[in-house]
């Protein structure tokens, strides 16, 4: 489970949020993730299978870090 922890930064592969940039916010077991995705804003569960890991990682108590990695404004972000 190398890749896959709290504050990852990771791109949808598949469904409505595919191509677009996602924040691990908690790992719920090797199979699922919950995610806060730049198109909807709010936590979600998210199959593995479905990311692609990026090398980057915040903290994702952190509005400012969680709007950059996100590139929304941090006024929209619900930490």
């Amino acid at each position: 489970m190398g890749l896959v922890e709290v504050g990852r930064v990771c791109v949808k592969k598949f469904g409505r949020d595919a191509g677009k940039r996602a924040v691990v916010t908690k790992v719920i077991d090797a199979n699922f993730v919950h995610i806060m995705t730049s198109v909807r804003l709010k936590e979600r569960k998210c199959n593995v299978k479905h990311l692609e890991f990026l090398s980057e990682k915040v903290d994702p108590k952190s509005k400012e870090q969680v709007a950059k990695a996100l590139e929304v404004e941090a006024a929209k972000v619900k930490v």
